[in-house]
């Protein structure tokens, strides 16, 4: 049985693409083919796929909502897994107690997640409401702004390991500034469970609009991924970046956004290779003028790099 007739045994027809141009399924708008793209919708097709993978030595790559990655120009070898079917809630809130619960699929985009919240009269997602990534991509790299990180309001993660669904709690998750143990290839993030105080339903979705305004008013609008590089201890990437004069700094369609330095964005139909001379240049940039070598927040995938 080939591959492609193997994977038709756990998905419909309609679920398996193959030469998906992934600029379709990034923010960036950036990306060549993958040789096949799947979407699973429930955590039993997900293992299923994941396991024939396995068994037959097949790549795969696992997205959700295609924020804060680069694919390559190149496309990627072999099969991406999408994991946006997996966006289902499940709202628990206890008469008599401080605390309401959220469990969430992985590909459970993070606006959806924080509106069931604010409608379930629950607080402490605001601060993700307008962060354009899902559950899985939030809480692989612990996703965060404005000073509140994911790890702050999240009680367990349940993670496909070894073909087993477990149970992980937060404090085994290793989470640290934008990194978690999902990023050693721990496991796969199935579900998140949120621990949430109640709250005046109006009064969160007050706090919610204007963080969303105040995200428009200092990030750019054009496609991005998302804050291009991590701060490194004791500075500000933005202010590293400005300070060594490269916002608005261009390579062919790629730009360092003027209205937030630590934005790359695509202006004009820009390649990876684009992207990554780009990225490549600030980071000499920076080291010339401050002695600081950034690290990207954003993931290259498809394409290996040194200084990755």
């Amino acid at each position: 049985m080939t591959f492609i007739k193997a994977l038709r045994t756990i998905l419909p027809k309609e679920a398996i693409l193959t030469n998906e141009p992934m600029a379709k399924h990034t923010t960036l708008k950036i990306g060549g083919p993958a040789d096949i793209l799947v979407k699973p919708n429930t955590s039993e097709q997900l293992r299923n796929v994941y396991k024939l993978c396995e068994d037959n030595n097949w790549p795969m790559v696992l997205l959700g909502s295609g924020s804060n990655v680069l694919i390559a120009d190149e496309g990627i070898r072999g099969l991406v897994m999408l994991t946006t079917g997996l966006d289902e809630i499940h709202v628990d809130t206890p008469l008599n107690k401080k605390f309401g619960y959220i469990t969430a699929g992985a590909g459970t985009k993070l606006s959806k997640l924080a509106e069931a919240a604010c409608k379930a009269g629950l607080s402490g997602l605001e601060f993700i409401h307008a962060i354009p990534g899902s559950v899985g991509g939030a809480v692989y790299m612990n996703a965060g702004a404005y000073e509140q990180f994911i790890s702050g309001v999240c009680v367990c993660v349940t993670l496909l390991v070894n073909d087993k669904l477990v149970d992980v709690p937060v404090n085994e998750m290793g989470f640290d500034y934008r990194t978690s143990r999902l990023q050693q290839g721990e496991g796969i993030v199935i579900k998140a469970t949120f621990r949430l105080p109640y709250g005046n339903t109006e009064e969160i979705r007050t706090k919610m609009n204007e963080l969303n305004q105040l995200r428009k008013s200092k990030h750019p609008q054009e496609p991005s991924a998302g804050s291009t590089f991590k701060n490194p201890k004791g500075y500000a990437a933005w202010e590293l970046i400005k300070n060594a004069g490269m916002s608005g700094y261009i390579v062919g369609g790629a730009k360092m956004s003027d209205k937030h330095s630590n934005f790359a964005v695509n202006i004009n139909n820009a390649s990876a290779d684009d992207m990554c001379r780009l990225l490549d240049a600030v980071r000499n940039k920076v080291h010339e003028i401050s002695n600081v070598w950034l690290e990207p927040e954003i993931k290259i995938i498809g394409r290996n790099y040194p200084w990755m």
